[in-house]
């Protein structure tokens, strides 16, 4: 299994239609020694296939989160540096997905190996996805990620807190209704 698999596989992505999706999350799934090369053409910005890589990297970490757990350091390392919002709403959806199941589930596994190094990147990029300009989507799974870290530490829930009445009255429909849900709960 060679990177250029990988990207034979994302090129017959259409577009963003699930189908298409799935097809190759199910080939990685299938073949999970191309798991660190989806990766590494999720953060490769450079990429035609950066976006598609990403839509694929959700699925496949919503079926397999354990797939992730032994590259959470070069996958938290580059999460900044992803700047466009169509990879960006499944990224924040990974990390939203990761620390639930992280705190929820109170997995072991999982636990053992996201250490607080990473749980600080994680906090600071969804701090910035929600400071910055970005669609709701993402936003939303940044707030749902800073709530549930904020059972572990009691500071983000300030913070959180801060953000949320700060942007709730200029924010989307979307955002105004997410936010005053997690308000509820801090």
């Amino acid at each position: 299994m060679t990177k250029a698999d990988v990207i034979k596989e994302l090129s017959l992505i259409e577009n963003a239609k699930r189908v298409y999706r799935e097809n190759v999350a199910n080939f990685v799934i299938q073949n999970t020694e191309s798991f660190p090369y989806l990766l590494h053409i999720v953060f490769d910005v450079k990429s035609e296939y950066s976006v598609k890589a990403s839509w694929v990297l959700e699925i496949v970490c919503l079926e397999n989160i354990l797939l992730l757990l032994p590259h959470l350091d070069y996958f938290t390392k580059h999460l900044a540096q992803i700047k466009n919002e169509s990879a960006l709403r499944p990224l924040s959806k990974i990390c939203a997905f990761l620390i639930k199941s992280s705190l929820l589930k109170y997995d072991l596994f999982i636990n053992n190996r996201l250490t607080k190094k990473h749980k600080d990147r994680i906090v600071e990029n969804s701090f910035d996805w929600l400071i910055e300009e970005h669609k709701i989507a993402t936003q939303v799974f940044a707030m749902d990620t800073l709530y549930y870290l904020g059972k572990e530490f009691d500071w983000i829930h300030t913070e959180l807190k801060l953000i949320l009445q700060k942007n709730t009255p200029n924010g989307s429909a979307g955002y105004k209704a997410h936010a005053r849900s997690i308000l509820k709960i801090i």
